[in-house]
């Protein structure tokens, strides 16, 4: 029986659409959620469910990859800018993929604090992101230059010791500064020198204001800086070079390389920093204000993932040579001491996660690190340029300080139970030796164990209380407690709350380092209590976006009362420094920020905060008032989309603030005048983004000594000013990445 005309040709289309169909090849397609475009050059990972064997490639121009899988598999698109999208695909099968873009930083992935990594929004404390993308528009070499401008945070300058950092009116020593959840060591005068953190491996910053002593322990009063480092994760090779150029006489240069085999990655990187010194205007002295030095660094790591393991092995080396050029003693037999300063910084740690049924959690580190600050002085003959070592007991010095840290938790999160828990152990072992600690030798461990509840009664409403214990070698320490909550209101409005009993014991330097040249005279005090507190934070945050448009407002407040606070103290009005207990001294603050966003081109910031302090030599004397400082910070840029060229200003205003003198056990003001600050820089990429060009203006208004009114003081002896940075200077960076993915 013949079929009708209209049958065959229906059988012949139905033939032709399955040979067709057998040799059409399936892709995947990716485009922003909001404009619709394609996203070129997105990181594709698919991962064989069975065989775990990771598969890399980058999608097109068109924003498209092909799907070349065999077995099923778990497919993860990451791009800066944008929320790393994951879920599972199987052979064959087309997808066109929306990337959500990270309008407001409200969803980056945040581990500081955490029981697991999870959103910042949904996150019980506030936590700030600084990511790559900020890190890259703002130029910035080290903590230093990102900070900054950064609201509620002030930083200053110290010729030898460095620069530090004074935030939520606590300075230095009251900070948390960590790389990857490890305690950073090395400080001097009781600060981490910022200058000694390079960023040229660092993926984000993750900043939390207020106490976290419970998950955290001593040195967490004012809060944590977790610095987060780079782990390539989207090819099989990625190599990096970067070149900076500063008129001030900066020149840093370097690269890095990383590739990935099945389970197994690598990554070393590397370079050079050099910074030529500079001086005041106007003065032609020859011990310059800000010292020349050089770094070299070298970190690399090793990272085994297979299933619910991963295993991470890492390691880093920093030196640094600082030269101190001292005045000239005599204009008939010109001489002068000089001092070299070599920073030597080494250490090795090793990180285990393991994802256990029913949502538990093991996390495992240990890390063992080793500080050494080596002081050459030399007397100098500016005649012939001969240098002669001096024999006296202070001029040749090696102090060392070494580090072991142990961490384990265990945890269960479990995001749709109303009940989760982390529990662990904390081991701080840190030991001092050198001619400029008392004694030569002197050891200080600190051991904790933890635990924190998560309780959700309901959807809205999170509730976290954590108690630490601690058993301290020198000091009987108390019972820290914390209490946390978040409210959310409304899915856009979150209310937080935060209680911590802080606790802080003195480090070797404040307790036995005796440190001495032509500027310091410094001494330790092995007599010193340790530091106890009460504190208090809250924060309401609101965020928006419709369509192209997101916004967001944020306030906080936070009260906090220290007993025993730690200062370095005058003697009697000599020039000699020794570490002393103010019995009582209170911090508090308001601080207001808001965003605005027009998707995808502009964005801009506006923020405004202001900080009291004030204290009481003696618990039986009343406070006097608050002495406050206000800030303001103004952050716009604009990126033109079809020739990727970003233009960004950060500005900040610093006004009045108070610098605490403690002289001869009673407390004296000195007033740093108000000054401006601010930066624009512009970058733009080549070659699909290969090549990033950077340039612009640094410190336009050429601010660098602020002038200092009221009682002079402090470690350092030169100048009634208060140092902040050298003077106006320009910049270009060139960097320069390759990927492979096949």
């Amino acid at each position: 029986m013949l079929k009708s005309p209209i049958s065959l040709l229906f059988g012949l289309f139905s033939l032709l659409a399955v040979t067709a169909g057998y040799g059409q090849k399936a892709f995947i397609r990716v485009i922003d959620q909001k404009s619709h475009e394609p996203v070129a050059f997105a990181h594709v990972c698919f991962e064989g469910l069975k065989s775990g064997s990771p598969r890399y490639n980058l999608t097109s121009i068109e924003g498209t990859v092909p799907n070349e899988i065999k077995e099923n598999s778990r497919i993860a698109i990451s791009y800066m800018g944008y929320a790393t999208y994951n879920d599972t695909i199987k052979p064959g099968q087309s997808l066109d993929i929306q990337l959500v873009p990270k309008v407001l930083n409200m969803d980056e992935v945040v581990v500081t604090g955490q029981y697991t990594p999870e959103r910042a929004d949904k996150s019980i404390y506030k936590i700030d992101v600084i990511n790559s993308r900020q890190i890259e528009q703002k130029a910035a070499n080290n903590m230093a230059d990102l900070l900054k401008n950064q609201s509620n945070m002030r930083v200053t300058q110290d010729g030898v010791l460095g620069t530090s950092l004074k935030m939520m009116g606590m300075s230095g020593e009251n900070v948390k500064f960590l790389q990857d959840g490890v305690p950073l060591i090395g400080r001097m005068n009781g600060n981490f020198d910022l200058n000694q953190i390079n960023l040229n491996n660092t993926d984000h910053v993750e900043v939390i204001e207020g106490p976290m002593s419970v998950i955290y322990g001593s040195n967490a009063l004012a809060g944590v800086i977790n610095i987060i480092t780079k782990e390539n994760k989207a090819s099989l090779l990625n190599a990096t070079a970067n070149a900076y150029l500063e008129s001030v006489g900066q020149y840093n240069f370097d690269g890095s390389l990383s590739f990935n085999r099945k389970q197994h990655g690598f990554s070393i990187d590397g370079g050079r920093n050099f910074f030529g010194g500079f001086q005041a205007p106007g003065d032609d002295a020859r011990d310059v204000t800000f010292k020349p030095r050089r770094q070299y660094f070298v970190d690399g790591y090793y990272m085994y993932t297979a299933g619910k393991l991963k295993l991470k092995v890492a390691g880093d080396y920093f030196n640094e040579l600082l030269l101190d050029k001292g005045p000239v003693l005599s204009t008939y037999y010109p001489t002068a001491f000089d001092n070299d300063f070599t920073t030597i910084r080494y250490s090795g740690r090793v990180d285990a996660s393991i994802k256990l049924p029913k949502s538990h959690f093991i996390n495992l580190l240990a890390s063992v690190a080793t500080y050494n600050r080596v002081r050459a002085t030399f007397l100098k003959d500016l005649t012939t340029l001969n240098e002669y070592p001096v024999q006296e007991p202070w001029a040749q010095d090696t102090t060392t300080i070494r580090s072991v840290v142990a961490r384990g938790t265990f945890a269960k999160s479990n995001p749709d139970k109303k009940l989760n828990y982390q529990s662990g152990f904390d081991i701080n072992d840190e030991t001092g030796t050198g001619k400029d600690i008392v004694g030569s030798r002197k050891e200080i461990g600190d051991y904790a164990a933890f635990l924190s509840l998560a309780y959700n009664p309901v959807a809205a409403i999170s509730i976290q209380p954590g108690v630490r214990l601690i058993y301290n070698t020198k000091y009987a320490a108390p019972v820290v407690y914390a209490l946390s909550a978040k409210w959310t209101i409304i899915n856009s409005l979150n209310l937080r709350f935060s209680y911590s009993r802080g606790f802080r014991t003195p480090d070797l330097k404040e307790l036995y380092l005796v440190f001495v040249d032509v500027n310091h005279d410094v001494h330790g005090n092995s007599d010193l209590k340790a530091e106890k507190s009460n504190n208090f934070s809250m924060n309401l945050n609101f965020a928006k976006e419709e369509r192209k448009v997101a916004w967001s407002f944020d306030l906080s407040a936070f009260y906090n009362l220290i007993d025993n606070k730690i200062e370095l103290g005058q003697t009697g009005g000599s020039l000699t420094y020794q570490y002393e207990n103010i019995s009582r001294y209170k911090t508090t603050g308001v601080q207001a920020g808001c965003s605005y966003s027009l998707y995808p081109s502009f964005k801009m910031q506006l923020g405004f905060a202001e900080t009291g302090v004030t204290g009481s030599p003696d618990a039986a004397v009343h406070y006097e008032s608050f002495k406050w400082a206000p800030e303001v910070t103004f952050s716009p840029s604009y990126r033109f989309i079809k020739s990727d060229l970003t233009l960004s200003v950060y500005y900040k205003y610093s006004g009045m603030a108070p610098q605490l003198i403690f002289d001869t056990k009673t407390i004296q003001w000195q007033w740093v005048k108000p000054y401006n600050m601010m930066d624009f820089t512009t970058s733009k990429g080549f070659w699909n983004n290969r090549i990033r060009l950077s340039a612009g203006v640094k410190n336009i208004f050429n601010t660098c000594i602020v002038p200092t009114t009221g009682s002079q003081g402090g470690a350092h002896s030169g100048g009634n000013g208060s140092y902040v940075t050298w003077g106006r200077t320009v910049f270009v960076k060139l960097s320069f990445q390759f990927n492979k993915y096949k």
